[in-house]
């Protein structure tokens, strides 16, 4: 149950009954939210630890906000008032688990140690203390190694240590509580000197450090009283969404839903377009035309960033929702420039270059698969070509198997004559060309990629209660399709032809963005690489749609990614839980400890195979792609 949903106590409640409704939830095991005048009691489950921050809202915004952003926090305008909640809380806290730490936190009134005439930028200050005691002490240790680590992108922090009977930042009120007690000042170096303005990425920066830095301080202070060690110090960090959280994710996906990026920018006269430039004799550029835009690009910006991220509560969230944020803004922008000069610089912005490693990789394969693709091509001339309907057949029987595991696997087909041949999913659809026609071999392969990845990752993200784990987290397509691509492996059918193609890719990409047009990169594909004309078309038909998009370089990108993950050690389960990029990752177990996110309710049918299972073991041993085509 999200915390802002538990009831909240009416401001005309007396501070007598204030304290005995927290207590009352305490003692049933159950969250308190409670907003009181100037502040706010934060409890998402019980636990031996509370933050505080005690002052003005509107002065020490980053001393509130790591505060805020913990499981377990009051904020207080006044400490008295606080203290007369802080004691009763502790009472029943440490009575469920035998032990309990407050840790005090604030900002010190000026940041000293910066002056006019430095030539860089000086350390700043902070200062902690702690109460006499093991634990107590180890908590201070844990929190100024975690601070002595911090990123020193700006600046590193000085720290001074001392014990809380010296330290003058230290509460005397709170001293007599005679609680395990941690005291934090930091200079507000987020604030820009001589005014009232701050620096946003420093203050998101010291949010974050701080949050980490705290938590590290609770896990030592309690392993050192002997409490039962969790996977990760992580795991006392939030395990429920706050209202503005979910508010944040619906605007979000409501954004999100009102276009489908690819089908904006894919040709829907494919087939016609090889037409004409077959019947040019392949000298002159196809034309492409598109689907009308159903979207106005300037109100949907409008509603995007009227989306308020302020009130998240929690750094990692915050991050998440902001660079989806900017990554639909991207994407609308691509979808606005379409056809347009500038199409492929935003395409570049969203999808990245063609580095030179990957671009290597991709010649390496070309050249690796030249014989093993004409042999393959032999081998396979007795096997049957089907068409979109039994492509469908299969699709429904493979989406039966999941449903079966999870009623909430409710996905739909549709046969379209309005995209290119092959199979496509859009959300929750599969979409199959009218014009697909394919090898019956590569059939099964291939629904493996788009309906036990695609679709198996969207339903799975829907289950994780926000919607942007269905929808993708920012830069999540490169590791999906690396994922798709190695479900296609599982499943037995990864030919020499099908990773031929995937660093054909690539090198159109690269042809693409230093500036080829489409006949000399048609003329390469089929001069040099020896890639049939039907094919070579299709592939530049993707790379050159819109005006140029750099989107396909990342199938081989992603599975290179893959490969350097399991061969470190890399577990997939994250993978499952949702759309994620290989960066969003330790995110993932992180709000996995948490709590916040449920354990994937799907897996790929391909890894229940004895055949898929043994594939995964040999990728761990350390595969390369062309060495896949021989395990």
């Amino acid at each position: 149950m999200s915390p802002a949903k538990a009831a909240r106590t009416p401001r005309a409640k007396t501070e007598k009954s204030l304290v005995e409704d927290v207590i009352e939830a305490l003692e049933a095991g159950k969250p308190v939210r409670r907003e009181f005048e100037g502040g706010r009691l934060h409890i998402d489950r019980p636990q031996p630890f509370l933050f505080l921050h005690v002052g003005d809202p509107e002065r020490h915004i980053v001393a509130r906000e790591v505060a805020s952003a913990n499981a377990s926090h009051l904020l207080a305008a006044d400490l008295e008032e606080a203290v007369k909640l802080i004691g009763p809380i502790a009472t029943v806290l440490r009575k469920v688990f035998g032990t309990f730490l407050l840790v005090d936190i604030d900002e010190l009134e000026r940041d000293r140690l910066l002056s006019d005439d430095a030539p860089f930028l000086q350390p700043f200050e902070v200062s902690l203390s702690s109460t006499r005691g093991i634990a107590a002490n180890r908590a201070m240790k844990a929190f100024e190694a975690a601070i002595k680590a911090f990123d020193a992108r700006f600046r590193t922090p000085h720290v001074d240590l001392c014990e809380a009977q010296e330290d003058p930042c230290a509460r005397p009120d709170l001293l007599k509580l005679r609680l395990p007690l941690v005291t934090l000042r930091f200079a507000p170096i987020y604030r820009v000197t001589g005014s009232d303005a701050t620096y946003p990425d420093l203050r998101e920066r010291l949010v974050g450090n701080f949050l980490d830095a705290g938590l590290h301080a609770v896990a030592a202070f309690l392993d050192a009283d002997g409490f039962p060690k969790p996977v990760t110090y992580r795991a006392f960090g939030r395990k429920a969404f706050v209202d503005a959280v979910e508010r944040a994710d619906r605007g979000m996906d409501d954004v999100a839903s009102s276009f489908d990026f690819l089908l904006c920018v894919t040709p829907i006269n494919a087939s016609a377009a090889w037409k004409e430039f077959k019947a040019n004799h392949h000298d002159k550029p196809p034309r492409f035309l598109y689907r009308p835009l159903s979207l106005l690009v300037e109100r949907e910006k409008r509603r995007l960033y009227s989306i308020s991220l302020d009130h998240l509560e929690d750094p990692v969230l915050h991050q998440i929702y902001r660079e989806k944020q900017q990554e639909l803004d991207l994407q609308l922008t691509i979808i606005g420039h379409r056809e347009k000069a500038r199409f492929v610089e935003f395409g570049r912005a969203l999808y990245g270059p063609v580095e030179p490693s990957l671009l290597k990789a991709a010649r390496e394969v070309l050249e690796g698969t030249g014989e093993a693709s004409r042999l393959s091509a032999l081998t396979s001339d007795d096997d049957e070509v089907v068409d979109c309907f039994f492509v469908e057949h299969r699709a429904r029987t493979m989406m039966t198997d999941y449903q079966r595991r999870y009623e909430g696997f409710d996905a739909a087909i549709e046969l379209r004559d309005d995209v290119p041949p092959g199979l496509l999913v859009s959300g929750p659809r599969l979409l199959i060309s009218r014009r697909t026609r394919m090898m019956r071999h590569r059939v099964d392969a291939l629904l493996s990629h788009e309906v036990g990845v695609h679709l198996l990752t969207y339903f799975n993200g829907s289950a994780q209660g926000l919607r942007v784990f269905r929808t993708g987290l920012a830069g999540y397509e490169g590791m999906q399709e690396g994922l798709a691509v190695f479900a296609e492996f599982l499943a037995g059918g990864f030919t020499p032809e099908r990773l031929r193609l995937l660093a054909a890719r690539v090198i159109g990409c690269d042809l693409m963005l230093s500036g080829a047009s489409f006949v000399e990169g048609f003329r390469l594909l089929t001069g040099r690489h020896g890639f049939d004309a039907e094919t070579a078309f299709g592939l530049l038909l993707r790379v050159f749609r819109g005006g140029g998009l750099a989107k396909d370089a990342i199938y081989l990108r992603g599975l290179l990614s893959l490969l350097s993950h399991l061969k470190a050690g890399g577990a997939l389960d994250p993978f499952w839980m949702g759309k994620i990029s290989a960066a969003d990752f330790t995110v993932m177990e992180e709000l996995g400890a948490r709590g916040l996110l449920k354990a994937p309710v799907l897996r790929p049918l391909c890894l229940e195979t004895e055949r898929g299972r043994a594939r995964l073991e040999r990728a761990r041993d350390g595969l390369t792609p062309l060495a896949m085509l021989e395990a």
